[in-house]
């Protein structure tokens, strides 16, 4: 069953065409990874599905639902490129308010927060303020935000950016358990080795899907990720 659908979708500002004709489905209970250098129209694209955005033509649903939707958002977890968090309060605090905004009380916002709080190792760092955070360390509290209320689709916007190699290998680990557990997940990156990670992928480049596949199909006849996506049109026409 599909958990996205998205049928000829265009996206524009003003006379700017930033998206043009992108027809693509995501499965339920996949890793899918949207792969394209930066303004290839990746985080465009992820904000439409989450309902952020409007797009100029075309339609997305999700699980069923034609979005934007504030009953299919409430479901979503997203993950913004940039963090989205109160710099004077602690991490224990931010999730206390953003767990408050998804309905959770009592017991169960109490066992949420020390959860995803576990998952992305920030236990016992939990009182700081996120002022005194490393770039990584926010990085991974946003993520925390996002599975708070165990959404049924997790989007996440280049999510392991400034997140040492250990703490990534650990975070990828749970994106999969979250999988096996039924949560569809979306993740924008321009690293090649994590697209490797991803069941399914969607190349981009210049607000256009130029393949999609699995990472072995899309390297059929290609030694590694990034010669498949020169082959496919990668490459920049410039001299």
């Amino acid at each position: 069953m599909n958990a996205i659908e998205i049928r000829h979708v265009k996206k524009a500002f003003g006379k700017t065409e930033i998206l043009t004709d992108i027809d693509m489905i995501v499965q339920k209970q996949t890793i899918f990874g949207l792969l394209g250098p930066s303004g290839a129209g990746k985080t465009t694209l992820v904000k439409m599905i989450a309902g952020i955005q409007n797009p100029t033509a075309g339609s997305i649903i999700v699980n069923q639902t034609m979005m934007p939707s504030f009953a299919m958002m409430e479901k979503i977890g997203y993950m913004a490129q940039s963090d989205a968090l109160y710099s004077e309060l602690s991490a224990l605090e931010n999730l206390d308010f953003f767990a408050s905004l998804y309905g959770l009380k009592g017991k169960k916002k109490k066992e949420r927060i020390h959860a995803v709080l576990e998952i992305v190792n920030l236990a016992d760092h939990a009182k700081k303020t996120v002022s005194s955070y490393s770039g990584g360390m926010k990085r991974r509290l946003s993520l925390a935000a996002a599975l708070l209320h165990e959404p049924e689709i997790l989007i996440l916007d280049e999510p392991t950016v400034g997140i040492d190699p250990v703490l990534r290998a650990s975070i990828w680990r749970e994106l999969r358990c979250l999988r096996q557990n039924g949560t569809t997940i979306l993740v924008t990156t321009h690293v090649m080795d994590e697209a490797e990670k991803c069941d399914q992928l969607a190349m981009m480049r210049e607000g256009r899907l130029i393949s999609t596949g699995t990472p072995e199909d899309l390297k059929d006849g290609s030694k590694t990720l990034e010669e498949a996506f020169l082959y496919f049109g990668g490459a920049s026409n410039e001299n």
